[in-house]
This record gives structure tokens, C-alpha cells and sequence, in this order.
């Protein structure tokens, strides 16, 4: 049984990845409009038939743009713990979108199954009220998935650990953040453990956890202003070539268009 992955769309406007088998096809996070998530998973070679639901990282309007019309117009199922609920409900401030919602909630830590897909969330620092990671199994293949988080901790490597495809944050680079013209409170904001993870920080993680069996790595939500995706790829790549996982590759990914789909078995 085969894995795909492919990053819809990664970056401040708006955030999704597609993860599917043959017979189940899920998003994590609906941060596009719909119409644009449809689109772009037919441009990815991809099939929208096999979608059956949302996965919901945290509340955040660059992560849920697109959620009610995937839910409510095109039937997906959503997915997601009740701190992020309750707080995606508040945002919206609007009474009917509590009504015309149909959560299926979760506990973050509580593995459960979708289809074929076992799926296991995990809890990330980030500023939201319960934010979290995923990582899905099929048989013995793993993907994670985690594109905010302020801080690679000690859960986060254990649950990466053993993953053969990841997609993770490289949000910024240190020098660039710092030089970059932002409000004192903003650059403190996405330096904090809540916040972003940077360049340095992720080719510190990979370069600890990654393994013979890890095959790709995608490089998630670089920031426009504060990132470059060379350097990013420079940072990662001399760290896991130092410890001699020259053989894991590289993936961009974009605001405005797919990612490269990387399919594993």
C-alpha cells in the first residue's frame, strides 16, 4: 500500500497538505479557499474523489480559510481537538458556523483511525489554544506532518523519529528575522517557543533524527520576507549531510502552487 503527500500550499496566505492512499485521501489543514484546494490537488495529479475529511492543526485563519465550504459544499468530514474548535467558533463569532459545523473532536495524544490511515496527534507549542502535529501510518510507512511550531521538542523528535517523509517548518532565517524592519513585538513573537520555527533550528532536529529510512523532508511555510528558500536548503542540507543522510532529499514548497508529490511504499 502506497503513501502520497503532496503540500497544496505552504506560507502565510494560506496553508494544506494532501495525504492519501489508494483509498482514502485527507487534508491537513484547509488554509485556501476551496475552490483553489480542489484545484490545485487535480493540478498535483491527484484525485479530489478520494477526499474524505479535514484534519485541523490549530485555528488559525491561514491554516481554516477554506474549512466551511469544504465541509458544508464539497461533504469532507472535519477533524479536530475542542480547544481548536471552540476557538475557531469564537474567530468567527458567528453563532451559525457553530450550527452548520459537524465536528468529529479528537484528543490530541489519542491515536484514532480514517479509512485505511492511522492517525496520531500530537501537541506543538504554538500560539493557539491546543495546537498539534500528525503523523500518519499505513502499515509501516509514516508521515508527519507539522508546519508551526515554536520549538522542536522533545516529543516532537520522538514522534518524527521513525517517519520515512516529513513536512516540517522552516520558517526563517535568524539573520534575515532580526534585520528585517518588523516590529520589535513581532520578530519577539516568532522568535518565542510559541512561535516559528527557524532554519538553524530545523537542520539541528533533522540532522539528530534523521535516519536511513527517511527518504524526503519537506521544507514548510518559509517566510517571504525572512527567508530564502537556498539558505534554507543550505542550513538542512549541511546538517544531515553531516551525520550522512546525504540520501534524504529536499522539497520546496510555495504559497501560490503545489509542491513536488512524493509517493512512498
Amino acid at each position: 500500500m502506497a503513501l502520497t503527500i503532496c503540500v497544496l500550499g505552504s506560507g502565510s496566505s494560506g496553508n494544506s497538505t494532501y495525504v492519501g492512499t489508494e483509498a482514502t485521501g485527507v487534508l491537513v489543514d484547509a488554509g485556501l479557499s476551496a475552490r483553489e484546494t480542489l484545484r490545485r490537488v487535480e493540478a498535483a495529479g491527484l484525485s479530489t474523489s478520494r477526499l474524505s475529511a479535514v484534519l485541523v492543526t490549530h485555528e488559525h485563519g491561514d491554516h481554516t480559510a477554506g474549512l466551511s465550504v469544504l465541509h458544508r459544499r464539497h461533504k469532507l468530514s472535519l477533524y479536530a481537538n475542542s480547544g481548536t474548535i471552540d476557538n475557531y467558533v469564537k474567530a468567527k463569532n458567528r453563532e451559525e458556523v457553530a450550527d452548520s459545523l459537524k465536528w468529529n473532536v479528537f484528543q490530541t495524544g489519542a491515536p484514532f483511525e480514517l479509512g485505511d490511515l492511522r492517525v496520531d496527534p500530537f501537541s506543538v507549542p504554538h500560539d493557539a489554544l491546543d495546537p498539534v502535529g500528525f503523523i500518519f501510518t499505513c502499515q509501516s510507512i509514516k508521515i508527519g506532518v507539522v508546519t508551526d511550531m515554536g520549538m522542536a521538542t522533545t516529543l516532537i523528535r520522538e514522534r518524527l523519529r521513525h517517519c520515512r517523509v516529513l513536512v516540517v517548518e522552516a520558517n526563517h532565517d535568524l539573520h534575515m528575522l532580526k534585520n528585517s524592519g518588523r516590529p520589535w513585538s513581532l520578530i519577539q513573537r516568532i522568535l518565542s517557543r510559541q512561535g516559528h520555527l527557524s532554519n538553524e533550528a530545523l537542520a539541528d532536529m533533522l540532522g539528530e533524527i534523521g535516519h536511513t529510512g527517511m527518504t524526503d523532508v519537506f521544507l514548510a511555510h518559509l517566510s517571504r520576507d525572512c527567508n530564502d528558500p537556498a539558505l534554507a536548503e543550505k542550513h538542512v542540507r549541511k546538517a544531515l549531510d553531516k551525520q550522512g543522510h546525504s540520501h534524504i532529499r529536499l522539497h520546496l514548497t510555495y504559497p501560490d502552487k503545489p509542491s513536488f508529490t512524493v509517493q512512498v511504499d
